[in-house]
């Protein structure tokens, strides 16, 4: 595909933050997205976004501004529906003003809490089923939970119809680090669902709780029939590996491979190749220290956990991956893209089978808070913060 015709450099200036787990917001100036231009292959041109790192092979094109966004996630159609942390659901059309989705249900916001992760259904061209992670409240506390509906458009207005939460993390409680992240299995008959240890460290090696775990369930929510400790039953039928602190990434490669990003605390974030059963060591191991500078030991000193394929240090913040196989960067396919919330960075690792290696960063003067590829093979990031703009990355 070709790019968009000649892009300037935007006016006014990015007022930016660094906090590495995204409790303040960006704010930056904004402008009016629905006198969008449109491209001669029916894209959005969108407004210019400057690009801080002249290595970049690419520009930005904003097309939509949202409040707190967490997830985008693209229809078959090429529409994108977008989550924002209060808990709204958005549909994106290009050249259009996005539009509320009506039905979702109340989310406890605030923190790292709220709407989160959104996925159309496997089958969702039969049955219009979408998929969607939250911070549910309750009397104790909040808890990840995650919910199917139907995305009905036969009214005057999209809504939800038919909501249904299929699985509920227990017991509900105080924390951050909710993970929430949605990955269908290649064949598309279940899925599995990253679940961070809410700031609360040793669930994450309790092996009957759901917490600091990669769950691994059917479409309806029980527990897949080839997890490793279904007989166990409860919450320990659902995992599928543990130890995980903050995963908000989580994708399958072209191979069938599960890849995965997590926050490690002060430094140590990690991307690991997910396999059944194995246990990725936090809190007992991490290549990072605590908040307190107190040392954590790494994890070739503990050999019965499964280190990470690659890690950062200090910390980037990764949230948002994709595995690459679109049109538009040729030169990436079979990569790991990531974006980074702390480090403001757009990460690529080059896969080789099971291995990775750290082969570009940009800096992108903004948090990154998602990563997706578009039905039409272009690549689109979705900025954090209060006025977060989804933008497609633009080939020079």
């Amino acid at each position: 595909m070709s790019p968009s015709s000649s892009i300037v450099a935007a006016a006014g200036l990015l007022i930016l933050t660094a906090c590495s787990q995204g409790q303040r917001s960006d704010q930056q100036a904004g402008g009016p997205y629905a006198s969008a231009s449109a491209t001669t292959d029916g894209r959005s041109a969108g407004t210019p976004v400057p690009v801080p790192d002249s290595s970049a092979s690419f520009t930005l094109s904003a097309v939509a501004e949202f409040d707190n966004p967490f997830s985008v996630a693209f229809l078959p159609d090429g529409r994108a529906l977008v989550t924002e942390k209060p808990g709204h659901i958005k549909i994106w059309k290009r050249g259009e003003q996005p539009v509320d989705v009506g039905g979702v249900p109340a989310v406890e916001y605030g923190g790292q809490g709220g709407l989160l992760d959104i996925a159309p259904a496997p089958t969702f061209a039969a049955d219009r089923g979408i998929y969607f992670s939250y911070s549910e409240p309750g009397s104790g506390g909040s808890a990840l939970a995650l919910a199917h509906a139907t995305l009905d458009e036969s009214g005057a207005s999209p809504r939800l119809t038919g909501l249904k939460v299929i699985f509920h993390q227990q017991p509900p409680g105080g924390g951050g680090q909710f993970g929430s992240i949605i990955a269908f299995a290649p064949d598309g008959q279940s899925l599995f669902l990253s679940s961070g240890e809410r700031q609360r460290k040793t669930p994450a090696q309790d092996p009957n709780s759901a917490l600091g775990k990669i769950l691994h369930m059917t479409l309806d929510g029980k527990p897949a029939p080839d997890n490793p400790y279904l007989s166990a039953g409860g919450e320990r039928a659902y995992i599928w590996s543990s130890g995980h602190r903050n995963p908000y990434g989580l994708t399958f490669d072209a191979a069938g491979n599960l890849w995965e990003i997590e926050m490690g605390p002060k430094g140590g974030d990690e991307l690991n190749l997910i396999l059944k059963g194995r246990n990725y060591g936090w809190p007992v191991v991490s290549n990072g220290d605590n908040y307190d500078g107190s040392p954590i030991p790494d994890h070739d000193t503990h050999p019965e956990f499964e280190p990470p394929k690659l890690w950062w240090n200090p910390s980037i913040s990764p949230a948002g991956l994709v595995i690459w196989s679109g049109s538009d960067f040729p030169q990436w396919r079979g990569s790991a893209i990531m974006g980074a919330l702390s480090g403001q960075a757009l990460v690529r690792a080059k896969l080789n089978g099971t291995d990775a290696q750290k082969v570009d960063r940009w800096d992108m003067g903004m948090r990154i808070r998602d990563v997706a590829q578009s039905p039409d093979g272009s690549l689109w990031l979705l900025q954090d913060g209060d006025n977060g703009k989804l933008m497609r990355a633009v080939p020079k």
